[in-house]
C-alpha cells in the first residue's frame, strides 16, 4: 500500500478510537504508549479474523459446522443406517442433526427455515425448494396370511375388494394419501373401510385383527412375511400400480456442499439398501402446485 492511503487509514483509526496511535515528525514515526498497549488486542482480533474466515471457508466448502437434515418415518432401519455411514464418510467435521419428520413436517420447517435438507415423498408442495434425483420405490401389500389373496404370487388390486385399508394419515401427505386412494379406485379396489396409522406393530396389529391390507415397499416388509404360515404376508402388487417417489429437497439457493454431501449420500445409499430406482422415464416431469405427476 501506498504511504498516503495507509496515512490516512492510519488516522482514520486514531480518530475512531480516540487516541493517538503514532508520534510523527519529518524524520520518523514511532508508536506511541497507547499504540503499544492496544498492539496485541490489534492482533489477536487479525487472528481472529484470520479464524473467522478460515472456519467461513470450511462451512462454505462442507467440512465443517451444523447440518439440520430429516428422514421420513416410514424409512427402514438399514437405509437410515446407509445414510448415515455415507455421510459421515464425506463429510466427518459435519454435526447432522437428524430428525425423524413427515414430508409435511418437513415443508413447514423448510418455510421457517428450522431445516436445512430432507427426504420428500411426492407429490407435494416443492414452491421454493430444490430437487436431487426422483428415486422409486415399489409398493407391495401385507394381508393375512390366511387370506385368498396371499396364495398369489402378484396380487391385483381388485383381489383386496372387502378388505379394509390401513393407510398414513392424510394429514402427513394430503396429495399422496388421495392419488393411493384414487389409483385403488382405478384398479377395482374400494377400501371396505380407511384406517390410519403408520407405526409398523400398529399396522400389524389392524391387518392381523381388523381384516384390513396395507401397502409397503418390500424393504419394510416383516421378516416373517415369506414364511408358509406367517400370519402376515407380503406380496407384490401385480402391474406396480402404486409407488412412493421420494428425493432429497432443499430450500432454493440454500444447497451448499454439506447439502450436496447429504444428497449424494442419500440417494446412493437408498439405491443400494431401499430397492428404489430412478424414476426417468422418456416423458418429461411436470411440476404443479401441490403434486408431482409423470403425463
Amino acid at each position: 500500500m501506498a504511504q498516503p492511503p495507509l496515512s490516512q487509514r492510519i488516522q482514520r483509526l486514531e480518530r475512531e478510537l480516540g487516541v493517538r496511535l503514532f508520534e510523527r515528525t519529518s524524520r520518523q514515526v514511532t508508536i506511541t504508549a497507547a499504540g503499544t498497549m492496544l498492539l496485541e488486542d490489534a492482533r489477536l482480533l487479525l487472528a481472529r479474523a484470520d479464524a473467522l474466515t478460515a472456519t467461513a471457508r470450511r462451512i462454505r466448502e462442507g467440512e465443517s459446522g451444523l447440518l439440520r437434515a430429516a428422514l421420513p418415518p416410514d424409512l427402514a432401519a438399514e437405509a437410515i443406517a446407509a445414510i448415515l455411514a455415507a455421510f459421515r464418510q464425506h463429510r466427518p467435521g459435519v454435526e447432522l442433526e437428524l430428525h425423524e419428520l413427515s414430508t409435511t413436517e418437513q415443508l413447514a420447517r423448510f418455510t421457517s427455515r428450522e431445516l436445512d435438507v430432507g427426504l420428500v415423498r411426492h407429490p407435494c408442495d416443492i414452491a421454493g425448494l430444490e430437487l436431487g434425483p426422483v428415486l422409486l420405490r415399489e409398493l407391495g401389500v401385507l394381508l393375512p396370511g390366511g387370506a385368498p389373496a396371499a396364495a398369489l404370487d402378484e396380487v391385483p388390486l381388485a383381489a383386496l375388494t372387502g378388505y379394509g385399508l390401513v393407510l398414513f394419515p392424510r394429514a402427513e401427505a394430503p396429495a399422496l394419501h388421495d392419488d393411493v386412494l384414487n389409483t385403488c379406485a382405478r384398479g377395482g379396489y374400494t377400501p371396505a373401510t380407511v384406517r390410519q396409522g403408520s407405526g409398523t406393530g400398529f399396522v400389524r396389529g389392524l391387518v392381523l385383527s381388523a381384516n384390513a391390507v396395507a401397502f409397503a415397499p418390500r424393504d419394510t416388509a416383516p421378516d416373517d412375511a415369506a414364511g408358509p404360515h406367517a400370519d402376515i404376508v407380503w406380496r407384490p402388487l401385480a402391474g406396480a400400480p402404486l409407488a412412493w417417489r421420494h428425493s432429497v429437497a432443499w430450500p432454493r439457493g440454500r444447497g451448499d456442499a454439506a447439502v450436496g454431501a447429504f444428497a449424494e449420500a442419500a440417494s446412493r445409499a437408498l439405491w443400494n439398501t431401499a430397492a428404489m430406482t430412478a424414476d426417468a422415464p422418456a416423458r418429461p416431469l411436470h411440476l404443479r402446485p401441490a403434486a408431482e405427476y409423470w403425463l
